[in-house]
């Protein structure tokens, strides 16, 4: 067992003078990336800034929830992307957020999906006037992400080799009594300092056990990771550990939060709003996983999901009825952080099944 942290909630100011705070996020160096015109019918054109980490064969989208950017998947595309020669990894920063455009006008799931196709399509995974396509895309979204990839799901189930849902709902429907929501919306317009908003967030995304731990994190290095640049501020070029996990996604947070162009409150609203409004009926879901076949869809939730609640989980599971699903004791909101290594073996290895449901068709 790991020792207990002295401190596992620094300040802000403890956070930003720590020796690991330079290197927090990881130089991983893309084979490509731009900035993609889309929407150009659709009230547009907006850019939306995008990444290919990885030159293999097995194309992997992953499409990151609200309020998140590119570099939040750095644990996976690290693996897949950097660790693996079997992949091309896919990662962008939805509209309203990171190095994407920000249009004041309402966000849609279904919008923000046609995003990511275009982006398919001008990156060459995708060609939609193709007779007979190929089932060439993993495709991975969590919660927001998983929302939007119910709808790029709908759009393109043809071109799917695979569909992985993590923390997600076919809508977002309100499981506690009255009273609890409404003190839980009205704090939304509290004002609060960036220290408070953090841990809040923190501890919304994450178990209580989880964020006081030690970081262990499995780091790249710019001498045994292929295309990983150096560590600023080391001597050796080495990534350093953070005291906690908690100070690591504090730390996350505020290389994000302290650039005024990659989060606006406009943009997290805007991203809420979508959604708030998302709705996949169960026929749409039904139709989907029959067009996509069940066998290929993987569906993955935790019991101490605090954002989208765990009987929401469960009802996508029942609608959806994927050919493999796992309701995660202790299993907080954003396993992709807390339990990267993990989820990185259950999307390889589902990726690995589906690959030879491909080789057999």
């Amino acid at each position: 067992m790991a020792s207990p942290v002295p401190n596992p909630f620094p300040s802000i100011a403890e956070t930003l003078q720590h020796p690991a705070y330079p290197g927090t996020i990881w130089k991983l160096e893309p084979h490509s990336k731009g900035r993609c015109p889309v929407g150009k019918s659709r009230g547009g054109p907006f850019h939306i800034a995008y990444e290919i980490h990885g030159d293999g064969p097995i194309k992997i989208a992953f499409i990151m929830g609200l309020a998140g950017v590119k570099a939040a998947w750095q644990r996976q595309t690290k693996h897949f992307g950097h660790d693996s020669s079997q992949y091309s990894v896919l990662i962008l920063d939805n509209r309203g957020m990171g190095e994407s455009d920000k249009p004041w006008r309402r966000y849609t799931t279904s919008a923000m999906a046609l995003d990511c196709i275009d982006i398919l399509q001008h990156i060459g995974w995708l060609n939609p006037t193709d007779p007979s396509p190929k089932r060439s895309l993993h495709l991975i979204g969590i919660s927001l992400g998983g929302m939007i990839s119910q709808e790029i799901a709908h759009r393109i189930p043809q071109h799917l080799a695979s569909l992985t849902l993590l923390c997600t709902a076919a809508a977002v429907e309100n499981t506690k009594p009255w009273y609890e929501t409404l003190v839980e919306r009205s704090s939304m317009f509290i004002p609060k300092t960036m220290d408070a908003q953090i841990l809040i967030t923190a501890r919304q995304l994450f178990p209580e056990e989880w964020l006081r731990g030690p970081d262990e994190s499995v780091m790249p290095s710019p001498k045994g990771t292929p295309r990983c640049g150096p560590a600023p501020g080391t001597p050796d070029g080495e990534y350093l550990r953070f005291e906690s996990n908690f100070q690591r996604f504090q730390a996350q947070e505020l290389v994000k939060r302290l650039n005024p162009s990659a989060y606006t409150m406009w943009g997290l609203t805007l991203q809420l709003g979508a959604a708030a409004l998302h709705h996949k009926s169960e026929a749409q879901l039904t139709e989907l996983a029959d067009r996509i076949g069940r066998e290929r869809i993987s569906i993955l939730h935790g019991t101490k999901d605090e954002m989208i609640d765990v009987v929401l989980g469960e009802k996508l599971i029942k609608m959806v009825k994927p050919g493999t699903s796992l309701i995660v004791e202790g299993m907080g909101h954003a396993p992709v952080l807390d339990r990267a290594a993990w989820v990185n073996e259950r999307i390889e290895t589902h990726i690995g099944m589906c690959e030879g449901i491909k080789d057999r068709e």
